[in-house]
């Protein structure tokens, strides 16, 4: 059955707000992710030898705000997005992440990817996350080499300083890596 007009526009307005989701994270503006979620969203990631449940916007604001602050240097690509409306005010959402994180105070860098599943609600006339999740498909952690030199860190200027993070350890669960 061919999409209708609308239907095309949803899915290009829910495909930018990803992409300014993953932007959001990386660069840590909080203004710009602030209303992409519902306030009851609900949050599964699960990685290598980690697990992050959550649910609320406040909550999944905290856990952005803390993972990706001054000692943190991170990349996340959405590719190949699979959207799906299920409803007038109601869409599914299949993303291929690539993404590299690293961590200057512990010295890891991780690179990976993962599959991204998505609920989408519209709300007040804006798509917004309702449920995000992700499966891990390759998951790498290594020693950050010596002679690294880190060039450019816009983390390092827009990202919580230590002191002023959060604990969030209560929203991650840590298991051996398979």
């Amino acid at each position: 059955m061919p999409y209708t007009l609308q239907q095309l526009s949803d899915i290009e307005e829910i495909r930018l707000m990803k992409h300014r989701y993953f932007r959001g994270i990386d660069t840590a503006d909080k203004a710009l992710l602030a209303d992409m979620f519902t306030d009851d969203v609900y949050v599964d990631y699960r990685g290598g030898n980690y697990r992050v449940k959550l649910q609320g916007r406040e909550d999944m604001m905290t856990f952005l705000a803390n993972s990706f602050h001054s000692d943190a240097v991170a990349m996340h690509h959405g590719h190949m997005p699979e959207i799906t409306i299920t409803g007038e005010d109601t869409a599914e959402g299949v993303w291929y992440l690539e993404d590299i994180f690293i961590d200057v105070a512990r010295k890891s860098h991780t690179i990976g990817s993962a599959i991204y599943k998505d609920v989408y609600r519209r709300v007040g006339g804006k798509w917004k996350i309702e449920r995000t999740e992700y499966d891990r498909v390759i998951e790498l952690v290594f020693p950050l080499a010596d002679n690294v030199e880190i060039a450019s860190h816009h983390l390092a200027r827009a990202g919580l300083k230590p002191e002023q993070r959060q604990d969030i350890s209560a929203m991650i669960s840590w298991t051996e890596p398979a």
